[in-house]
């Protein structure tokens, strides 16, 4: 697939503070593409640059093969976007908000054309009601209608599951999936939880404090032969003299105070069952992917084993 966005040695400085720090990463035609970091790593501020929305300190932004500083017009007119809460006139309706936007934005449409995207976001039923009336969901599934009216070709969202209830987060993780493989749109989709963005992207980068940390295919970032196990017993300290003796031994990584082992998923039965019969008294035991404790130990500053290499 050819590249739909590509960036290069991207920075963002605040006068002592940089933001985005020589980032780097290209997203290619169809992707749905995860973009994550915890809360100030910068993704927000990149989001920005790439819709032409604050200047670069440095670097080049390249989108459908233009360079944006050059091609700002006609780069935007084939991008939608969600920042944050979406902007909408909460006493009028979903329809109406739909119809100004698509007015703002230069381009005629039919009633049957934007009650088919009120459809789309789950919303048809909810056509002629005022915004006001909506949750938080419904309002971000109404700022994707609009983010969608002149059917563009990339599609840029910043944490859209930001204050949603469990059911809205599964609304919107349908949604984005949705959109990826029934209508071919390319998405660039920003979090600070991994869990939801392993769910619905192929590929994945992550950043910390502006620069990229980690990028690649989720299959292989989320490889299931890279499992943390985190296991808890009755007597750490006799449970780990018992395993490094078994065929266990191998498996075990070094932690202070705490059983962990890198090990395929598709094992922790046999482990628990070998651990049974060694007569270990088991309290605990939580499997976590390795991306997902080096993640973690972003957002927490905790010590990790970095095993994303291996």
């Amino acid at each position: 697939m050819p590249a739909i966005l590509s960036v290069n040695h991207l920075s963002k400085k605040f006068k002592d503070l940089t933001a985005v720090d020589d980032l780097s990463f290209t997203v290619n035609e169809g992707d749905v593409y995860g973009f994550l970091g915890q809360n100030g790593a910068g993704k927000s501020t990149t989001i920005r640059m790439l819709l032409s929305l604050i200047k670069p300190t440095s670097g080049d932004i390249n989108i459908f093969g233009q360079n944006l500083s050059t091609h700002r017009s006609n780069i935007l007119k084939q991008t939608g976007a969600v920042i944050e809460k979406p902007d909408l006139y909460k006493y009028l309706t979903a329809y109406q908000n739909l119809s100004i936007f698509a007015k703002m934005s230069g381009i005629r449409v039919t009633r049957q054309l934007l009650m088919e995207q009120l459809e789309m976001v789950g919303l048809a039923d909810r056509a002629t009601s005022k915004v006001k009336t909506f949750s938080q969901g419904m309002k971000q599934r109404l700022g994707i209608a609009v983010a969608l009216v002149h059917n563009p070709r990339l599609i840029i969202l910043d944490e859209p599951t930001n204050g949603l209830d469990p059911q809205g987060i599964a609304d919107m993780r349908n949604l984005i999936l949705q959109l990826s493989r029934e209508m071919g749109k390319t998405i660039v989709v920003s979090s600070h939880l991994l869990s939801e963005i392993e769910i619905i992207a192929n590929r994945i980068l992550i950043i910390n404090k502006g620069k990229k940390v980690v990028e690649g295919n989720a299959a292989e970032l989320l490889d299931p032969a890279k499992t943390i196990v985190q296991i808890e017993t009755t007597n750490n300290g006799d449970a780990m003299g018992k395993m490094v003796q078994s065929k266990w031994g191998s498996f075990i990584l070094p932690s202070n105070d705490i059983i962990k082992m890198q090990m395929n998923k598709s094992g922790i039965p046999e482990l628990v069952n070998d651990l049974t019969q060694m007569n270990i008294d088991i309290l605990s035991v939580q499997p976590r992917h390795s991306l997902e404790d080096y993640f973690l130990s972003l957002t927490t500053q905790q010590n990790y084993v970095d095993i994303t290499k291996n």
